[in-house]
This record gives C-alpha cells, sequence and structure tokens, in this order.
C-alpha cells in the first residue's frame, strides 16, 4: 500500500467515523428535541382542553339565560294574553248590558255653567229622590261608541304594557319610561 492509499484510507476512516459521530448526536438531539416537543404537545393539549372547557360552560350559561329570557317572556305573553281577553270581555258585557238598556251611560251635569244653554234645575225635582249632582243620559249608540273608542285605549294601554315588559325583560335598564305612568290605565 501506497502512502497515499494510506492517506486515502485514513481520510475515508476519518469521514465514516465524523459522520457515524454526526449521526449519533443527531438522534440524541433528535430524542431530546422529541421529548421536549411531546411535553409541549402536552401543554398545547391541557391548554386547549381548559379553554374549550370553559367556551363550552359559557355556551351553557349563555344558553340558560336565554332560556330563562324566554320562559319570562312566555309567561308575561300569557299574561298580557289574558289581560286583553278579560279586557275585551268586559267591554263586550258592558256593551251588552248598554244594548240591554240593564246599564245607562250618564254624564254629570255642571249647573253652574251658562254656556251649555242646557237648563237644568239647580235643585231636585218632586219626581225623583236623587240628592246627586245631577246627570244626563247619553244616547246608547253614543255609549256604545265610547265604549268602542275605551276599549281600543285599553287594548292599546294593555299592549304598551306587554311591549314595556318585553323590552324590561330583553335589554334590561334601556327603557326610560316612568312604571308609573306606563302601568296606569
Amino acid at each position: 500500500m501506497t502512502p497515499v492509499q494510506k492517506l486515502a484510507g485514513l481520510a475515508v476512516l476519518i469521514l465514516v467515523l465524523m459522520a457515524t459521530a454526526a449521526g449519533a448526536t443527531w438522534q440524541a438531539q433528535d430524542w431530546r428535541m422529541g421529548k421536549k416537543l411531546s411535553e409541549q404537545s402536552g401543554l398545547h393539549q391541557g391548554d386547549l382542553a381548559a379553554i374549550s372547557n370553559a367556551a363550552a360552560a359559557q355556551v351553557r350559561a349563555e344558553q340558560d339565560k336565554r332560556l330563562a329570557i324566554e320562559k319570562q317572556i312566555a309567561t308575561q305573553d300569557q299574561q298580557h294574553i289574558k289581560e286583553l281577553s278579560d279586557a275585551q270581555r268586559n267591554q263586550a258585557a258592558l256593551r251588552n248590558r248598554l244594548a240591554t238598556a240593564d246599564v245607562r251611560l250618564s254624564v254629570l251635569l255642571d249647573a253652574t255653567d251658562s254656556a251649555s244653554g242646557c237648563d237644568v234645575p239647580a235643585t231636585p225635582g218632586g219626581a225623583g229622590v236623587v240628592h246627586a249632582a245631577r246627570r244626563a243620559q247619553l244616547d246608547p249608540a253614543h255609549a256604545q261608541r265610547i265604549i268602542a273608542i275605551t276599549d281600543s285605549g285599553d287594548q292599546g294601554l294593555i299592549a304598551l304594557r306587554a311591549c314595556q315588559a318585553y323590552v324590561r325583560t330583553v335589554a334590561p335598564g334601556t327603557l326610560s319610561v316612568p312604571t308609573e305612568a306606563a302601568d296606569s290605565p
């Protein structure tokens, strides 16, 4: 073997040893980095699970809140329907009583008003024993129209209260109408 061949063989041997050492070093780094990546992946999975659980809890809380509001709105809607049907029933009964002359609608007269052109005696006559203020009876047709107007007004007030209750339920704190003024019929 010539010295050049020995030198070439030695160089090849050094290259093989260096490649083997590099491969072994690479393998050791791979194991260490694989372990770190595995730990980080586990931590990441734990974080994702915690975030997912928190989001699911928040969704459940929002759903529970929405269901409670829907239940409250349904209860208010039933109350509104009951109030409306009661008002309609009362108005129908009053219209029927007016139609059968069971009840007569009358107005108070101001005996001191000289501009009214109505000559009503200030003192009760001998035909009646009523000691109250003088009254004038309305024509039944006019009484029916007045009752229809009050019926529409009652329905409007009931609908307004229902709308206000809905707004108070859905967006509390946004309605600035005083409840005493809106709730009084």
